[in-house]
């Protein structure tokens, strides 16, 4: 199994596309990966969330926050799934701090040794911190073309895109392609 003893991370909220989670949830652990569920939990031992299609649930009780440098450097890949997850994950209750969550990728895109992968309206949990994209070649969903644009970003109008140690793709629907590339670029 090519990803025995590496650990991959998906960031996870409500509203998140099922069949993309679900896909991840069997093709990570098939490669033999360590695969976590990692939120805000706001001081809960665990939060359920519901999907955007089915609005089947979805337990997770892991959490970003406290999650050390070197404790970070153990993860392989970061990925931001498709949906609404990102845009609840940027929520801060401090308008005057970036939100936890892109506080986190910030850091992930800080160790080049991590794959960051970022699909769909992911794209949106980097727009506060956007100079980790400013001249980086992406792709995202078309809605965000703009947005893409706004961050400084290269957009490139393909499927999946690979820019060094970042994979993006442009729907949830693709995301059999982006975690193959994801797949094949940790070592």
């Amino acid at each position: 199994m090519k990803l025995s003893g590496k650990k991959v991370a998906i960031l996870m909220e409500g509203d998140f596309y099922e069949p993309e989670i679900f896909y991840y949830q069997r093709r990570f652990l098939e490669e033999g990966a360590d695969l976590q569920l990692l939120t805000r939990l706001w001081g809960q031992p665990s939060l359920t969330f519901k999907g955007h299609e089915y609005h089947l649930p979805l337990d997770v009780s892991g959490s970003f926050e406290g999650i050390s440098d070197e404790e970070l450097a153990t993860f392989s890949a970061i990925i931001v799934p498709a949906g609404m997850v990102s845009d609840r994950l940027r929520y801060t209750e401090d308008l005057a701090k970036l939100p936890p969550a892109s506080v986190f990728m910030k850091r992930a895109f800080a160790n080049k040794q991590i794959i960051k992968g970022v699909i769909c309206h992911g794209l949106w949990l980097l727009a506060p911190v956007r100079e980790v994209i400013a001249g980086r070649k992406l792709v995202c969903h078309n809605n965000l073309y703009g947005d893409a644009k706004a961050y400084g970003a290269d957009f490139v109008d393909q499927d999946v895109v690979v820019d060094g140690d970042l994979v993006t793709a442009r729907t949830g629907g693709h995301c059999h392609l982006f975690a193959r590339q994801i797949i094949d670029l940790i070592p």
